[in-house]
């Protein structure tokens, strides 16, 4: 029946299955053995030499790939070879037969595929391997092959009468080396006994003490991913994921792991990179030699903590206006820690903070009561716009939702907030204090600096305790990152949110006005930031938005700014232009400066900062003169005249490095004296006789070949080479080692150039293990002076602020205000919207308004109009003047005069909160309610259509009850925006006070129709004047035709218009008459209201 075997080698394949080792079949398993041993006991009477005539079998020899001469850092590739022969011995032979034959190695992976639903499966795979294995004898009996059938029959039998088993997802995986070894292949690592490679073993390890990273492990001149961070990676970064032995494996080539490094942190992952720390040259003398390469965890990385030689590459002088590939960090990178305490008694509930941003060493922390709309919470977010917040496991589940849902809010993956949990008990007071105390009392973190230390400890203790709570976590969770140096400056410290410095924004004001972004793709661009900046350099724009979401109260800090802002425009001294120019080329200082104290810089880095301050402090040195002679401003020459002071420091530390070596990042070289430096200096000298030694050989060589101007050959970076030409290789001695060939020469080694040049390798790679250590230790000597230089980095950052205010003034033609500490008013003539102006550019149609607001008078404006007229543009333009005049800047309008406002709340839109079962009406109650809470008579609060949720009767009662509070009881200056009509009595009741208002318009009568009864809706021309007076209605029909609704249905809505107001002034007219008739006394009376009423 069956033929003989055609002896065939199987190369093995490359395109491995990467599903296949994943599906096993528990049931199978534990029935093969008792089928093998029936079949081993069958064969074992006439065929106890099938193994041996097998292994003697010259065309199924195992393949073996040439040994690998790199070093040990491919140990673990050869051991995966030997794997691979094992698998590759298996399927050289193919079996020709009458029946369906398949050779073994496919029988294996058919078995892989095989389904638990599925009994019979792996009784037949058993049966096809042992009818390969007796059709490999040259013999075939009869009888064996009864035998063998039998056996089949019996087992298909016994498992055809078990239940079959259900289909199960468990079986499907991710990661491979977290399966029982019985689910294994049985193909096992030789040298260690295990089914693992020693890489394989080696990640293991790592990973267990990093769970939730995902790492990226060097292996040469690469970095690869294993088991379920190769699959994120592939996702993440769009690269091929395989099999690979036990792991699905993807790789990145090493030049770009910054790229790829950013990528993955960016979608929200916590990347680990795992560096080799040993040498080849080095390792290749130790007595581990052919030992895995020693591997450890050098960095990790996540959102808020992208500080590093690995996520941040070198930027040169002249490339800093095309650094592309995501090397630019975003404008924030905050990481803020939270701890709330519900007091049950009180019902309040009382939220501490702390936030850290590592990368330009911002640290601020705040302690607030809140209530249960979370509304200081989430002002607080949308200010900071955090990218990573530190929670306890045990938060609230309320707050827990609160955050996910401003996580989720923005529109791009890579916005997202990333939320960290850790464990509760390190939130605990007692926890937190002693991870302080150990903190800041622990010398090895600031060798110099006591007293800063001293008094950052103080200030510590001096805080609020749910901030003290958070503190503790943020300290332990930097150190995981080597970033907790931040914390030591008491300098760095400052508090949030401060009622007595800067002007309230509700989180609902900054996000109705537009401040940071705008509502509809949430970008910069419409924003008012975006119109105000116009800053030059990066730590400028990061001052600027803390400048336009923090205006300020004092009067006289408004007021410098706004005589510097003047001053830059009217002067006409060459240090303004001169220091613009300046300002124009500047990499990030604030980031690098910030990179060199935590000792996370590269050479090229550390010369491109180094140099650009030190170029500032020369040059503006040089115009110190004509600063003192020519500007007048007391900000301007405080920040220029104190600058260069500040940037002394840096010029000493430029004359000690080497231009050349810095740009390249030798660190061996980048030292000019080496006076300071003897280990490195002891370590040249000693590379300087090797490489003497191996030159004076020259002459031992050239006697030997008889060669006087013989000389050493580099070919492909191997140095010390002789080339001897093929034809003369007889002279060459025989234990000289070659290297390579050509057609025409041969390249040698002699014994001597072998041993010294192991010798000089080993000394180079001790020297950049030296020269690391020294360059360590000399930026921990710059960090010594990272306060003084970050102070002079925050001057030129306020004077790019200044630059950037000015610009905007004298391009869109803006007034400075008159800014009032006593008086609580805003008058503002021929006001404009900043945004809406700018996005209009040349076209110049936006329609200027005045507004009127005086605490002490009319303090209040109800605004009516038509639909669509300019109603909620104006009541933002009002606001967004008032907060450009509180941070210094000049306004958009003919005159404004201001008084200091210590708030500014904004009621609008209409939109539900589901996650919180907030209908659209509950959550414009809930705003009000919190904004009636916190309004003072220094306030501005703009409500816009409140009450329209509801009923009428009902939406009228609450807008007139809570305007009537606002104007008698809180006093503060009020623009009210509604469409009901009833409102605009309250101009009656408190006309001192209240003022009414209407967006002017046109109305064009349409033309009527031939056919009786039908009616058109009107026609609207709007104007965008605010006009004095209340507009009687809303024509809300006038935008459904804008909005294309069907002309049939407008006539049938226009009708029923006509309809109810006809209704409803007739209802007016019956209770006008009705309440006349009831003060009728006499008949004269009577008949007086009887032709009144006809």
């Amino acid at each position: 029946m069956h033929s003989g075997l055609k002896s065939k080698t199987f190369p093995k394949s490359s395109a491995q299955t990467t599903i296949s080792r994943f599906f096993t079949n528990a049931s199978d398993r534990s029935q093969a053995p008792a089928t093998d041993q029936n079949v081993i006991n069958c064969r074992g009477k006439q065929h106890k030499s099938v193994a041996k005539k097998r292994g003697s079998d010259g065309t199924v020899s195992a393949r073996k790939r040439p040994k690998l001469l790199e070093s040990a850092k491919e140990e673990e590739e050869r051991s995966e070879d030997r794997d691979e022969d094992l698998i590759t011995a298996h399927s050289t032979s193919k079996v020709s037969s009458s029946r369906a034959s398949i050779s073994h190695v496919t029988l294996s992976r058919l078995k892989d595929f095989s389904c638990p639903r599925s009994a019979d499966s792996s009784v037949l795979l058993r049966a096809g391997q042992m009818e390969v294995e007796l059709s490999e004898s040259s013999s075939q009996n009869v009888e064996i092959k009864s035998c063998l059938f039998e056996n089949v029959e019996g087992a298909i039998k016994e498992q055809t009468n078990t239940s079959k088993q259900e289909f199960s997802l468990g079986h499907f995986t991710k990661n491979p080396g977290t399966r029982n070894c019985s689910e294994e292949l049985e193909v096992h690592n030789r040298r260690t006994k295990s089914m693992y490679t020693p890489l394989e073993e080696q990640y293991m390890e790592i990973k267990k003490e990093h769970m939730d990273t995902v790492l990226c492990v060097e292996c040469g001149y690469k970095y690869r991913f294993f088991g379920e961070d190769a699959e994120i990676a592939a996702k993440e970064l769009n690269i091929t994921c395989h099999l690979d032995h036990n792991f699905m494996t993807a790789s990145i080539p090493s030049h770009r792991l910054f790229v790829h490094v950013r990528r993955l942190v960016s979608q929200g992952h916590k990347v680990g990179v795992v560096k080799q720390m040993e040498t080849t040259a080095i390792k290749a003398s130790s007595s581990n030699k052919n030992s895995l390469f020693t591997r450890q965890l050098h960095a990790l990385y996540t959102k808020s903590t992208l500080v590093g030689e690995d996520v941040n590459p070198l930027l040169k002088l002249e490339d800093l206006e095309q650094a592309e590939d995501g090397m630019q960090d975003g404008e924030n990178n905050y990481l803020m820690c939270l701890n709330e305490s519900f007091d049950k008694q009180s019902k309040e509930l009382t939220i501490g903070m702390v936030v850290v941003q590592p990368s330009i060493g911002d640290v601020m922390v705040d302690c607030f009561k809140d209530k249960l709309s979370y509304s200081e919470l989430e002002s607080r977010i949308l200010r900071i716009q955090p990218v990573e917040i530190l929670v306890p496991s045990d938060l609230s589940e309320t707050t827990e939702r609160v955050l996910r849902n401003i996580s989720l809010s923005s529109i791009h993956a890579d916005d997202r907030i990333r939320i960290e949990k850790r464990e509760s008990t390190m939130f605990e007071f007692q926890t937190a204090l002693r991870i302080i105390k150990d903190f800041y009392r622990d010398t090895a973190y600031h060798p110099s600096g006591e007293n800063q230390e001293k008094g950052s400890y103080s200030f510590c203790m001096g805080l609020e305790s749910p901030i003290v709570c958070c503190l503790g976590p943020v300290i332990q969770y930097l150190s995981e990152f080597k970033l907790e140096k931040i914390l030591l400056l008491s300098s760095s410290f400052r508090r949030l949110s401060s009622d007595s410095d800067y002007v309230m924004l509700s989180s609902a004001t900054m996000k109705n006005l537009e401040i940071l972004r705008n509502q509809t793709t949430g970008s910069v661009k419409g924003s008012l930031l975006w119109v105000l900046d116009h800053t030059r350099t990066s730590f400028g724009k990061r001052l600027l938005r803390k400048w336009v979401s923090q205006p300020l109260k004092s009067v006289p800090e408004i007021q410098a700014r706004q005589e510097a802002v003047a001053e830059i425009l009217c002067s006409e001294s060459s240090v303004l232009p001169s220091l613009q120019s300046l300002l124009s080329r500047l990499p990030d200082l604030e980031r690098g400066l910030c990179s060199i104290y935590h000792k996370k810089c590269s050479t090229q880095e550390f010369y491109l900062i180094i140099s650009s301050l030190s170029r500032l402090h020369a040059e503006l040195q040089a115009l110190i003169p004509a600063i003192q002679s020519q500007l007048t401003s007391p900000l301007l020459r405080e920040l220029l005249l104190d600058t260069p002071q500040l940037l002394s420091p840096a010029h000493q530390f430029l004359k000690v490095l080497d231009e050349k070596a810095a740009k390249s990042g030798n660190k061996s070289d980048i030292f000019m004296d080496l006076t300071d430096f003897p280990v490195i200096r002891k370590t040249k000298e000693e590379i300087q006789r090797v490489f003497t030694d191996i030159m004076e050989h020259r002459r031992v060589v050239r006697l030997q070949l008889k060669n006087t101007s013989l000389d050493y050959t580099t070919v492909s970076g191997q140095q010390f080479l002789i080339e001897v030409k093929n034809s003369s290789s007889s002279i060459v001695p025989a234990d000289w080692v070659k290297i390579s060939s050509t057609k025409a020469v041969g390249r040698y080694h002699t014994p001597f150039i072998v041993e010294k040049h192991q010798r000089l390798q080993q000394l180079r790679e001790q020297l950049a293990i030296d020269s690391n250590y020294e360059w360590i230790n000399f930026l921990q000597l710059f960090g010594d002076h990272y306060y003084i230089l970050r102070k002079a980095i925050h001057h030129l950052a306020t004077m790019d602020c200044l630059f950037s205010l000015a610009q905007v003034a004298k391009d869109n033609n803006y007034c400075r205000p008159e800014i009032l500490e006593e008086k609580c008013q805003i008058l503002i003539t021929a006001g404009r919207h900043p945004v809406i102006t700018a996005l209009m550019g040349d076209q110049d149609q936006y329609v200027p308004n005045d507004t009127y607001l005086q605490g002490d008078g009319r303090r209040a404006m109800i605004i009516t109009g038509p639909n669509m007229g300019g109603k909620s543009s104006y009541i933002r333009q009002v606001a967004l003047v008032t907060i450009m005049a509180q941070l210094g800047s000049f306004v958009p309008a003919r005159d404004a005069s201001v008084g200091v406002i210590d708030g500014i709340y904004v009621r609008m839109g209409a939109s539900d909160n589901i996650s919180r079962g907030r209908s659209t009406f509950m959550e414009e109650l809930v705003e009000t309610s919190d904004i009636l809470s916190r309004a003072t008579s220094h306030s501005l609060v703009i409500l816009d259509e409140l009450g329209r949720g509801t009923s009428t009767h009902d939406g009228i009662a609450i807008a007139h009850a809570t305007l009537e509070f606002f104007i008698t009881d809180v006093k503060c200056m009020t623009l009210f925006v509604t469409h009901y009509p009833p409102l605009c009595e309250l101009e009656l009741s408190y006309p001192q006070h209240v003022g009414n208002y209407h967006m002017s318009f046109l109305l064009n009568e349409p033309h009527t129709a031939s056919d009786e009864g039908d009616v058109h809706p009107e026609v609207i021309t709007f104007l965008y004047q605010l006009t004095e007076g209340a507009a009687a209605r809303s024509y809300g029909l006038n935008v459904a035709r804008l909005a294309e609704i069907p002309d049939s249905i407008l006539r049938t809505a226009a009708l029923k218009s006509k309809e109810l107001e006809a209704l409803v002034n007739s209802r007016r007219t019956m209770v006008r008459l009705s309440s006349g008739a009831w003060g009728i006394t006499n008949k004269e009376a009577l008949l007086d209201w009887r032709n009144s009423s006809l």
